[in-house]
């Protein structure tokens, strides 16, 4: 009986975690997703159906592309940052069909919502902001952090919106401009750093585990008394335009 209560309570578990896996891509219907070799999907996130993201582009953790009832298409150098979301409409008030289109090199803040609307190459939506179906972000245009876009507005190049509901905020300077193609670079060489964190083996994981604690303590009189020479560990080597300022300037 024993026996008996154990294999079932066993198939029980094996069944839960079946039911609750986590897929990062899956399909839907008779679409599947297509993320270029050299993307970055975070774990955690999750790309569903008719989803297209290019070449260097990333996909942050928490994220949500659900392309079910219509396409997304992410291009490339892209980065959609955490907890944001990205869907589309089959169809609105209008009758049109909305796919999401976002462009090259674009930046999509911390749990922003990008709904049935097209972002150009080079645009910036930021943290927190809302596009509803039918907007249109043309190319170096910036939605403030917080802004909700009202349906069918259409944000110029070269300008600022915010606000609820969003509108014209004024120009954006050379700088900015300069500032958004920057911000989508530092996101590429970030997650591949991410990347390769994610890539790595068990064994390994366990293994710097051990550095840390082996390094986290230094005593340098009692290392002397018992001739116990530390090494430092290797540092963390980041692309340079993702190192703070002070590591720049050695």
């Amino acid at each position: 009986m024993r026996v008996k209560s154990k294999i079932l309570s066993t198939t029980l578990i094996i069944s839960c975690v079946l039911v609750s896996r986590h897929r990062t891509l899956m399909n839907i219907f008779d679409k599947a997703p297509v993320v270029d070799k050299d993307a970055f999907v975070a774990p955690g996130a999750s790309v569903i159906g008719d989803v297209l993201v290019g070449r260097g582009s990333s996909i942050w953790y928490g994220c949500v592309l659900r392309g079910d009832v219509n396409s997304i298409s992410v291009g490339s150098g892209t980065n959609i940052q955490d907890n944001s979301l990205v869907h589309v409409a089959k169809s609105n008030l209008s009758g049109k069909v909305l796919p999401t289109i976002i462009g090259d090199n674009v930046t999509i803040g911390h749990s922003a919502v990008v709904h049935g609307c097209t972002v150009e190459d080079e645009a910036f939506v930021g943290m927190g902001a809302t596009l509803l179906d039918g907007v249109v972000v043309e190319k170096h245009a910036m939605v403030a952090a917080g802004a909700l876009v009202k349906q069918n507005t259409r944000i110029p190049t070269g300008e600022v919106w915010g606000g609820n509901p969003a509108r014209f905020l004024r120009k954006l300077t050379d700088e900015e401009i300069a500032f958004i193609a920057q911000s989508a670079t530092n996101y590429s060489n970030l997650a591949q750093v991410h990347a390769a964190e994610n890539a790595k083996p068990f064994d390994e994981i366990e293994f710097e585990k051990v550095l840390r604690k082996k390094f986290a303590n230094k005593d340098e009189e009692y290392d002397s008394m018992l001739g116990v020479v530390r090494e430092l560990p290797p540092e963390l080597i980041l692309p340079s335009n993702v190192l703070p300022d002070e590591h720049k300037a050695k």
